[in-house]
């Protein structure tokens, strides 16, 4: 399983960056990762959409979905039965980012041992197809900084980043109405506590990721945050809300 990895996902992405740090002037290794991730990005941009779309459709359907609940709270199966119907009404599939998901996962595993042990700036050449451009140098230094070393300012600004992505893609949590019909109820008060880990603990994690890997992470990492920001601006202004309706 490890050769087969190697050879569909760790091998290709690795010649991808060399190859991009032989054409990227002064064979910049900040620059080409940049540029590599960017290009992964748009490689996965028609499925990435494809999920942002359904979570803003999603976002947008909230108010129809809160009205199922609280008119069928006492029939579970029911409501389950009203909120497929509702998702099949606007032509919504929830499951749609798990195919995402499934194609991501071995990316961002190659990607990783790519960042954590592809030795730049030496050159496994064991991986490197005939084809592939060399560089001719590597310079790894961008903006001062070593990228195949650790700094703590680069984590810094991968988990801000990470916080601002959060902030701009979860939805805002409704406040809570100590005088709602039963109380607060456990799925709600669970939605919040997701939601508030994801935007204010996912950052930590990220920074302590960040700052015990290379700064090539924390370059991946930013540049994934602000290709996601500008992909939900994207969908955002090219996307009309749902007609909601009444719930029957």
């Amino acid at each position: 399983m490890h050769a087969i990895l190697k050879a569909i996902f760790y091998a290709p992405l690795y010649n991808a960056l060399i190859f991009f740090i032989a054409v990227i002037p002064f064979h910049n290794v900040g620059l080409a990762v940049i540029l590599f991730t960017l290009i992964i990005k748009i490689v996965l941009f028609p499925l990435s959409q494809k999920s942002v779309k359904t979570q803003f459709a999603m976002k947008q359907l909230e108010p129809a979905l809160n009205e199922i609940k609280v008119k069928y709270k006492d029939n579970k199966t029911l409501q389950a039965e009203k909120t497929m119907q509702l998702y099949q009404e606007k032509g919504i599939n929830p499951f749609a980012g798990i195919l995402l998901l499934l194609i991501q996962f071995p990316v961002l595993l190659a990607l990783y041992y790519i960042f954590s042990r592809g030795g730049l700036p030496g050159i496994d050449h064991s991986t490197i197809y005939s084809f592939t451009k060399m560089p001719s140098a590597i310079n790894v230094m961008f903006f001062g900084v070593n990228v195949v070393g650790k700094s703590t300012v680069f984590a810094v600004l991968a988990a801000v980043a990470q916080f601002f992505q959060m902030q701009f893609i979860m939805p805002k949590m409704a406040k809570k109405d100590p005088k709602a019909d039963g109380g607060p109820k456990f799925s709600d008060e669970l939605s919040r506590s997701m939601n508030m880990q994801m935007k204010y603990i996912m950052p930590i994690v990220i920074f302590l990721v960040a700052k015990n890997f290379t700064v090539v992470v924390s370059l991946y990492l930013i540049t994934s945050s602000i290709f996601a920001i500008g992909q939900e601006i994207y969908v955002r202004r090219n996307r009309t809300a749902p007609a909601l309706g009444k719930i029957a």
